[in-house]
């Protein structure tokens, strides 16, 4: 393969990946196991005899060295296997199976209003720099980053959702959710809805998602109006548009043809590295709206004191993330050549 070959530049980023995701599986890992007592005795405690506790700690393994237990967590990480859950005994994968569903949808639908809204916002701020509506906009995208997106979630609970009439919790009504669960095929609501055809299914699954997905939209739209506005104003500045400037092409046709097409491409990265910030922001936002995605699981492992069913839900996300950044380069590569040969 030829330096700066599509091929070899992602051969490249897969190798990057593994060191970086031996090093958040060896944190979830240690900080769990660091934390006072053992999982048994902290979610289980009280509720079972002595007898009982260690007869669990062996069947679980956490009895075995402290090694030994990592090289198993690695080597079950490998094979996509996030173990059990001590409360209730359910398998961590069976759980994602189930939730995940939610939580995707939850946070394509925020991704969808934060690219919606954040590129067209810091378009509209670049194109008139340091007027009125310039700072309006950039106020606003301070204000959506650093406001608590619980706190958001209860403002459009408040003064939305009353007077639109706008659900306020749960993915779907009761009854729209029994009957499409009792066909489920993906156990994505959304995706299972169309694919029986219950239109009014579709329609009810839609409007439960507006809130949510607008409260976390809100959260990483700044970021969105940031990025579009500060390239957008340096690809302005550069020789092309310049060029085209002097030619005497009609400065919309500029910036639509020659600025603003370039100025997207460094959003494609920050896709990536949002991806993060949007799965810690669903676990706030699920609790919110009482949304049954795996961040509202986590709360309640994190609130049961179930280490294992959180170290499981947390190694998924870190898989998840770890992914969307391989993705996130290819797709950077695709649309920017020059970046093969960094």
């Amino acid at each position: 393969m030829s330096a700066g070959s599509l091929p070899r530049y992602v051969l490249q980023r897969v190798l990057l990946v593994i060191p970086m995701m031996f090093i958040l599986l060896t944190v979830v890992f240690v900080l769990l196991r660091v934390a006072p007592g053992d999982p048994i005795s902290a979610s289980l405690g009280g509720k079972l005899t002595e007898e009982a506790i260690n007869a669990r700690r062996e069947m679980l393994g956490l009895n075995r060295p402290f090694i030994v237990q990592y090289l198993e967590y690695l080597g079950n990480t490998a094979t996509l296997n996030f173990g059990e859950t001590i409360t209730d005994n359910h398998a961590i994968l069976d759980i994602i199976r189930d939730n995940g569903g939610a939580t995707l949808t939850l946070t394509i639908g925020a991704f969808i209003i934060a690219l919606g809204v954040g590129i067209p916002l810091g378009r509209i701020a670049a194109r008139g720099r340091d007027k009125a509506r310039d700072v309006v906009i950039r106020v606003f995208g301070i204000i959506s980053y650093a406001t608590p997106i619980f706190f958001v979630g209860l403002l459009m609970q408040l003064y939305i959702a009353r007077p639109t009439g706008l659900p306020t919790s749960g993915i779907a009504s009761p009854r729209i959710m029994h009957a499409v669960n009792q066909n489920a095929i993906t156990h994505v609501i959304l995706v299972d809805s169309v694919i029986q055809g219950n239109w009014a299914a579709v329609g009810d699954v839609l409007v439960h998602h507006i809130l949510p997905c607008l409260t976390l939209g809100m959260m990483i739209c700044g970021v969105f109006i940031r990025m579009v506005r500060v390239n957008l104003l340096q690809t302005l500045q550069s020789d092309y548009v310049e060029a085209a400037r002097a030619r005497g092409i009609h400065e919309s046709r500029v910036v639509r043809k020659h600025a603003f097409r370039n100025a997207l491409v460094p959003v494609v990265t920050i896709v990536g590295l949002q991806a993060a910030m949007t799965l810690g922001g669903a676990v706030l936002t699920e609790s919110t709206f009482n949304w049954p995605g795996l961040g509202t699981q986590l709360m309640h492992y994190i609130q049961a004191r179930d280490y294992m069913g959180v170290q499981g839900i947390v190694t998924f996300f870190a898989l998840v993330v770890a992914a969307i950044s391989v993705i996130v380069d290819v797709v950077n590569a695709l649309i920017d050549p020059r970046v093969r040969f960094e």
